[in-house]
């Protein structure tokens, strides 16, 4: 995929950029906070009029109204983890906000099979679904799924990742974060809790996916302003919370004087603080630790002094992507992509601002 460029210029003038949202599964070793929808809805980082966006008018698809139509969500990942538990419950909850009968909201997990996910768009479309909303497992792969809601003239909007295809004419829009933003703002919170000095491992996602990409990249280009910062070490965990566990585990070892930790999930995250409190180390002190989600365990770490702080990746979509189709159906012109606006945490605000975390 191409990369991503700030948020605050993705709007305007609909020019699009290779977004992706990453909230990947993971296996739960520990007992987790329940997960919850309740906290403020993904919104859009502008509101600005986009001319040459894409239109019903343009593409020839049938109108549908939205609140009556079959509607379709295809989930990539088991809702193992926060971010995905969040994000399929937003769109459960906005469907019935919006009076969408229940037999109108069809819904398939692909369990992290890319096979599985085209096999599933597939089949909602032949279950009659007129609208879809997909969480691309990949951001490559899905093109068969995707013609084939070309040739049904069925809208897709795609959520938290982009897929490389082509806005308008393979699918309808992308919502989703800007993910160099949130590595840039990682890096800077990281500088901030370390004052400036010292070695850091990076927990890095899953490989060849754009999330990972871009948060790594934010976080390098900004990191490299606090020269007395420097990465001695880099390893996938996959996004994964007992893989990074154990990958910092290994980190530990081979780097001993390691000082501050970036984790590109939550998940990791926690794994890393687990592996730093067996080894006898004080996690939030001795190490300093920064990742992205916004998971409701995360930032219970922070209120309790064990991690430094958390870029929000906001899973809340179902608002933002019901909106979307509406305006689309209405006539109106769509962006190729949509960034929405993600909060941060930290020592400052962690304990009274828990409740937004999910």
């Amino acid at each position: 995929m191409s990369p991503s460029v700030p948020a605050r210029f993705a709007l305007v003038a609909g020019t699009a950029t290779a977004l992706v949202l990453a909230g990947c599964t993971s296996r739960e070793e520990t007992p987790a906070a329940q997960s919850n929808g309740s906290g403020p809805a993904a919104s859009a980082a502008s509101s600005a009029p986009s001319a040459d966006g894409c239109t019903i008018d343009k593409t020839g698809y049938p109108k549908v109204d939205p609140k009556t139509a079959i509607v379709g969500f295809s989930q990539s990942e088991k809702e193992a983890n926060p971010f995905r538990i969040a994000e399929t419950q937003s769109i459960r909850s906005e469907a019935a906000k919006l009076g969408i009968p229940a037999d109108h909201l069809l819904t398939t997990n692909a369990q992290s099979d890319l096979n599985k996910q085209i096999s599933d768009i597939k089949s909602l479309l032949d279950r009659g679904a007129q609208l879809l909303i997909v969480a691309p497992l990949n951001s490559d792969g899905l093109q068969p799924a995707l013609d084939a809601a070309k040739a049904k003239k069925v809208p897709v909007v795609t959520i938290d990742r982009q897929v490389t295809s082509k806005p308008c004419t393979d699918y309808l829009t992308f919502i989703g974060s800007n993910f160099i933003e949130q590595g840039h703002r990682a890096a800077a919170a990281l500088a901030k809790s370390t004052g400036g000095n010292g070695k850091v491992a990076i927990l890095l996602g899953s490989s060849g996916n754009n999330v990972t990409t871009d948060r790594t990249k934010g976080f390098k280009d900004e990191l490299a302003k606090t020269p007395g910062l420097t990465v001695v070490a880099e390893q996938t965990g996959e996004f994964d919370r007992s893989k990074g566990q154990s990958v910092m585990e290994q980190l530990i070892q081979s780097h001993p004087d390691l000082t501050a930790v970036y984790a590109e999930n939550d998940e990791m995250g926690i794994g890393a603080v687990n592996a730093l409190k067996t080894a006898g180390k004080n996690p939030g002190k001795d190490v300093k630790v920064v990742s992205v989600d916004g998971t409701r365990n995360a930032v219970q770490l922070i209120a309790d002094g064990s991690y430094n702080a958390v870029i929000e990746s906001n899973p809340r979509f179902g608002q933002l992507a019901f909106q979307t189709l509406q305006q689309f159906e209405d006539g109106k012109p769509i962006p190729p992509s949509i960034v929405i606006t993600d909060d941060a945490y930290d020592e400052s605000n962690a304990a009274q601002k828990v409740g937004n975390a999910y």
